[in-house]
């Protein structure tokens, strides 16, 4: 058994969490609902898999978020 591999594994893993928690409370900020958050990011986790169109759809979910962060689009 590798404990460096492991130790490195669970880091990488809390460095996830933590991440995936700092984005659900940005997206409840927001206002979204927990469904919505649900789905964004099951998409955001699906194209950063390596989604056919993932250059395109990172630019739109750039774009989208610059609107509201720019209270341009009402959430």
């Amino acid at each position: 058994m590798n404990i460096h591999m492991n130790t490195k594994k669970h880091s990488e893993m809390a460095a996830h969490r933590e991440t995936i928690t700092t984005d659900m409370e940005r997206l409840v900020g927001y206002g979204f609902t927990s469904e919505e958050i649900v789905s964004l990011l099951w998409l955001q986790k699906w194209y950063q898999a390596g989604g056919s169109d993932r250059i395109e759809v990172v630019r739109h979910w750039e774009f989208l978020q610059f609107l509201v962060l720019n209270g341009k689009l009402d959430v």
